[in-house]
């Protein structure tokens, strides 16, 4: 790309570098300096100058190892002007070479896994740490969402989440935790909170909580590669191959949850012709290597459910008394008031509308799922199929008032106009 480039061109080019190479700088960076504050803030350094220097020299045919040399020669600006010491200057000196880190062949730690990014997840995962701060360390660090998306990822004041990041970056410098792959012997006792920030991190893909794009396909696609990278290190764990199956079982459909205009397009109206079906065979592959191993877990069942969908050849063909029996069990496994409003969804589609809402109105009473969209919009669609038009309406505009998702936002809309209409 020429220099003097179109102003939105050189947002967009940068907007998705970002989106593409956020983790592996932040990671690289991490690596050689070992100060996460650091690397996060030179990180947002280079992205910044990206934006000015490409508009005028044009966007570089690597961006990513661009970012990268801008972000390690800010990293050693400041370390000389804070003259944090010569042997971490040295240190960073000779891990930094001319060419683009990128093209680094000596980077495999002891674990003989060369991804700086799976090194970072695994560090995150640390058991020293609480299993919440964890997975909101690395969904901030590794995939560069915010405080506020991550806040209400997991329904949480964006001030408790801010704190959970400062305790969790301190706690791993103060204790001396590693940035490596544990040795294979240690690899059980980290597999709880990675699977669960790989799994965070597909969901804010697939079903953004905020901005203009319902999905969010580099999201998606890094998920699913850190869970194969994982499988590969663990192929006798069942939850590990059942959480790679849920997630490709669910990027099947990934190309029909919106349309051409961007907007949403809900399970049942989805054209199935579409989906991408070695994807589908894939995961339903996997599943069933998983549900072999005779220790189901979450995401086996989860997967399970995912695939009762993807197998149905239309929506009225959807076993749902079949899907609401897997969310019992899911339940029993992770209580937990979001999968509980999921069963009374499918309990409403297998025995009829009245039925799912009385067990939505039991959650209603609890606080727990207090500001997420998904309750009154849950309630609003089972009053729409039971021909409630003028109580659905009432329940969309409660779910409008909560919604974060700009997408979600007008689909909820249609929805309640729908209702308005008659």
């Amino acid at each position: 790309m020429k220099g003097g480039e179109d102003t939105n061109a050189v947002e967009e080019a940068v907007a998705a570098a970002f989106r593409a190479e956020w983790g592996q700088v932040v990671a690289t960076l991490i690596r050689v300096t070992g100060d996460w504050d650091l690397a996060e803030e030179c990180a947002q350094d280079a992205f910044a100058q990206a934006l000015d220097r490409w508009r005028r020299d044009g966007v570089p045919r690597r961006p990513g190892a661009w970012l990268t040399t801008t972000a390690r020669n800010r990293a050693l600006d400041v370390l000389r002007r804070e003259a944090v010491g010569a042997a971490k200057l040295r240190e960073v000196a000779v891990t930094a070479r001319e060419e683009p880190w990128d093209d680094r062949e000596d980077d495999t730690d002891d674990s003989g896994v060369q991804d700086d990014r799976l090194r970072l997840l695994f560090t995150c995962c640390h058991p020293a740490l609480p299993i919440e701060a964890r997975v909101a360390l690395t969904l901030r660090t590794l995939a560069g969402l915010t405080t506020p998306e991550i806040a209400r990822a997991f329904l949480v004041p964006e001030a408790t989440m801010a704190q959970r990041l400062v305790r969790a970056k301190r706690k791993i410098r103060n204790a001396g935790i590693p940035y490596r792959v544990p040795p294979a012997h240690l690899l059980p006792e980290r597999t709880t909170g990675v699977l669960g920030v790989i799994y965070l991190l597909f969901n804010e893909g697939y079903a953004a909580t905020s901005g203009a794009d319902r999905v969010r396909t580099d999201l998606c696609a890094e998920a699913i590669r850190l869970a194969r990278v994982l499988a590969e290190l663990m192929p006798d764990e069942p939850e590990v191959l059942g959480l790679l199956a849920l997630l490709l079982l669910h990027d099947a459909r990934r190309a029909t949850r919106v349309d051409a205009a961007g907007e949403p397009v809900s399970l049942e109206d989805q054209d199935r012709s579409l989906w991408d079906r070695a994807e589908a065979e894939e995961g339903a592959g996997l599943l069933e290597t998983a549900l072999r191993r005779g220790r189901p877990g979450p995401y086996q069942v989860q997967a399970a459910i995912a695939a009762c969908h993807t197998t149905a050849a239309t929506a009225g063909a959807t076993d749902w008394a079949d899907i609401a029996g897997l969310y019992g069990e899911l339940e029993r496994l992770v209580p937990s008031a979001v999968v509980r409003l999921n069963r009374a969804f499918a309990v409403g589609m297998a025995e009829g509308p009245d039925a799912g809402l009385a067990l939505v109105a039991e959650l209603a009473d609890e606080d727990e799922l207090a500001g997420y969209h998904l309750l009154p919009a849950t309630r609003a669609d089972l009053l729409r199929r039971g021909g409630r038009t003028g109580e659905a309406a009432t329940a969309y505009e409660r779910a409008l008032e909560l919604v974060e998702n700009e997408a979600e936002r007008r689909f909820l809309e249609k929805r309640l106009a729908e209702c308005r209409s008659g």
